[in-house]
């Protein structure tokens, strides 16, 4: 995306302010069926600090991709993921991920979607591919969800469940519209300009982040039996349209400040407040000893820009340690002072973007449909520009460097290891702290990366591969919740 910087205008403060001050904001009296009510440059804004605030906000989609995945512990004395390692999976377990993006984003992408005046197409057409974006994610989360009759409000207070492959299939026809509806706009239609605080109203980037979006759909089925001729199909409709893919990281900014309610959620959550004190998640959060072995294994200088680097040099703390063990062999061993927290490269500043999507798994994902899908380009090409993609993002140098080095996991070719499970490890690395539920996501359906430790506190073989319909649901769409499948063994269709 184009890093656009947008200032703090009154409007958009208003809408800030409401979102931050009260959970109960998208509970006004707004019709979706009755857009005509609202005023579309305040409902954009909204929605998209909302879906920021899905994947980077406290206890939501890229905490808990990082907490599965091992790139997270914990510090000596704190009790902050006990659930997370213990894989306590239950209809409370990260409720907010879906809870959430129902009532706050989509709920206001709806009202958009539904706006029948001409001029407002592009408003319609950026609606669609947020939608496909969040119910993407929600598949990915819990398979089977409302879609056909989700947020239509007093028309379905009980949506139905749809089938997971049904909804894939039909965002990639949601996205296709999406684009049409931007290439065939009459000439009077509003431009978004400040109020889409993702690409300042550029439709090409809109196109292009389509079908950026096409392809981690198409991607995730890429092992299914039966499914490379749809693939390959729909990747010659992208090329053939011709918007290409994102050509930077996609981040939302309305504006945020070092200012009380206004700071980006990351920072906000595992940060430091607007006096400068760390936040309780700042001395708590910090990386495993497992990925810092391992980048250093690598020779990987990413390593200072995922996690901070302490006096006495890098530590990581196994995951899921008992309080007693803490302090075994060394007492305060793993006290906040002395283990590697958050980088520099996660938590830039307070107003840095809220990350949705990066460059690098873009290319990531192009390359590992490369090696079995043509017309993409060349597979290594793709993998070293996910890297490269990946340092710029973290601000780290040295990539060409590293990718020269003939290490295995690194360089492209090297014996034992398939060019698959090379990509895939790496994206693993690109997401670390950014959207590391992509990487849970691979885990699931590759078992990449391989001898991923499970947490000390664990009394299954391995992580979870989805997480629980929230007891909201069950309470209030009972009739049609499908029966809880097994939160370990019961995996998205995209991974049997």
């Amino acid at each position: 995306m184009k890093n656009i910087l947008i200032k703090f205008t009154n409007l958009i403060l208003v809408v800030i302010l409401l979102a931050s001050c009260s959970e109960d904001y998208l509970d006004v009296n707004v019709d979706p069926n009755n857009p005509s009510t609202v005023s579309p440059d305040l409902i954009l804004p909204t929605a998209m600090k909302y879906t920021a605030d899905v994947i980077q906000g406290s206890r939501r989609a890229n905490t808990l991709g990082n907490l599965m995945m091992y790139n997270w512990s914990q510090a000596d004395g704190y009790s902050w993921y006990t659930n997370e390692f213990n894989y306590l999976v239950n209809t409370s377990f990260y409720r907010g991920i879906f809870n959430d993006s129902y009532s706050e984003p989509l709920t206001q992408y709806q009202i958009l979607e539904n706006l029948e005046d001409e001029e407002y197409v592009y408003y319609v057409a950026i609606a669609k591919i947020m939608q496909s974006y969040h119910f993407q994610l929600l598949v990915d989360f819990y398979g089977d969800v409302p879609y056909f009759e989700a947020l239509q409000r007093g028309a379905e207070a009980t949506p139905a469940y749809d089938d997971a492959q049904e909804i894939y299939d039909d965002l990639i026809i949601e996205l296709t519209s999406a684009i049409d509806l931007i290439d065939n706009a009459v000439e009077t239609a509003i431009v978004p300009g400040n109020d889409d605080i993702i690409f300042g109203g550029e439709m090409h980037d809109w196109k292009a982040f389509a079908n950026t979006i096409k392809m981690r759909i198409l991607t995730r089925q890429i092992d299914m039996t039966g499914r490379t001729a749809y693939i390959q199909d729909e990747v010659n409709a992208i090329i053939a349209e011709g918007s290409g893919f994102i050509t930077g990281d996609v981040g939302v900014n309305p504006g945020y400040l070092q200012e009380e309610g206004k700071q980006n959620p990351t920072w906000n959550t595992y940060g430091w407040d607007v006096g400068g004190t760390a936040a309780m998640d700042n001395d708590a959060t910090c990386a495993s000893d497992y990925i810092i072995t391992y980048l250093q294994g690598l020779n990987d200088p990413r390593i200072d820009y995922i996690y901070e680097q302490p006096a006495t040099g890098h530590l990581g703390v196994p995951q899921g340690l008992l309080a007693h063990e803490y302090d075994n062999p060394v007492v305060d061993a793993y006290v906040a002072d002395l283990v590697s927290n958050i980088g520099p490269g996660i938590l830039k500043s307070p107003n840095m973007d809220a990350i949705i999507f990066t460059l690098a798994e873009s290319y990531f994902n192009q390359a590992e449909a490369a090696l079995t899908i043509t017309g993409l380009g060349n597979a290594q090409t793709l993998y070293e520009n996910g890297i490269q993609a990946s340092f710029d993002c973290l601000g780290a140098p040295g990539a060409a460097t590293y990718i020269s080095q003939p290490v295995g996991f690194v360089a492209w070719g090297i014996g034992g290891i398939s060019n698959k499970e090379l990509i895939i490890t790496q994206k693993w690395i690109a997401m670390n702290g950014i959207t590391a539920e992509q990487s849970w996501f691979d885990y699931s359906r590759t078992g990449y990366p391989r001898n991923l430790p499970i947490s000390r506190q664990a009394s299954t073989t391995d992580r979870p591969v989805r997480i629980y319909w929230p007891s909201g649901e069950v309470s209030a769409n009972g009739g049609n919740l499908p029966d809880q499948p097994d939160a370990f063994t019961a995996k998205i269709f995209w991974a049997l």
